[in-house]
């Protein structure tokens, strides 16, 4: 049985999720050994990118299609009045297209031009605390959107190389 949840219990939610991210723990790990990562679902796999690269999450919201866009733009969104570019991550990543549901959310990022963007995501799982030691490069001649591999509990997480994402054209 799905579990229902209010908007004012998923705004807590969010919010623990946010002071997960903010709040250090009280952990004895060096600042500089430790990095955080929002880490989400695409097709049933972990996804992860760099907190600090993570403007907000939000839900699925009504979607403006822009003609002659690339296929993995989805549209813009508007967000308190602000007009944001949507990219399915999944189209992005050749992962093939599915319908929004109730878990899809749209994860702003902050880009290195000082803009926002939106990726769209099959569902936001949690705030990751990895060590750099945990951390390998992705191996093959050409790994795509995806830098480094995290080994977090017993899966590995694929970290999302953003710069190379939001080109469109590469």
């Amino acid at each position: 049985m799905s579990e229902v949840t209010t908007p004012s219990e998923e705004a807590r939610d969010w919010d623990a999720l946010a002071r997960a991210a903010a709040d250090r723990g009280g952990s004895s790990e060096p600042l500089d050994e430790v990095r955080q990562l929002l880490s989400f679902e695409l097709a049933g796999a972990p996804y992860a990118v760099p907190v600090e690269r993570v403007r907000e999450i939000v839900r699925m919201r009504p979607v403006t299609p822009v003609p002659r866009m690339p296929d993995e733009v989805r549209g813009v969104i508007s967000l308190r009045g602000e007009m944001i570019e949507l990219i399915d991550l999944r189209r992005r990543l050749s992962l093939g297209s599915v319908e929004p549901s109730r878990r899809t959310r749209i994860i702003v990022i902050k880009t290195n031009d000082d803009e926002v963007v939106g990726l769209l995501v099959d569902g936001v799982r949690e705030v990751l605390r990895v060590s750099d030691e945990a951390i390998q490069p992705a191996t093959g001649s050409d790994t795509g959107a995806v830098n480094d591999l995290c080994k977090f509990n017993d899966e590995f997480v694929s970290m999302i190389e953003l710069d190379r994402v939001l080109t469109l054209d590469a």
